[in-house]
């Protein structure tokens, strides 16, 4: 499990692009209280998604 600013990074992308990323549902995430993270395996699927709306 990633915090946000994590997977943004790895992403190569921004904190505020991340969020909006979650919010829109492009970026798996979960929340455990006042806490968001996203899983490693979420990135990849990101990755894979943004690739093939770029078809």
């Amino acid at each position: 499990m990633l915090r946000v600013e994590e997977a943004a990074r790895e992403l190569g992308i921004g904190r505020s692009l991340a969020y909006q990323l979650i919010r829109t549902g492009r970026l798996r995430s979960i929340k455990i209280g006042s806490r968001r993270l996203v899983p490693r395996s979420a990135i990849d699927e990101a990755i894979a998604r943004l690739l093939e709306e770029e078809r």
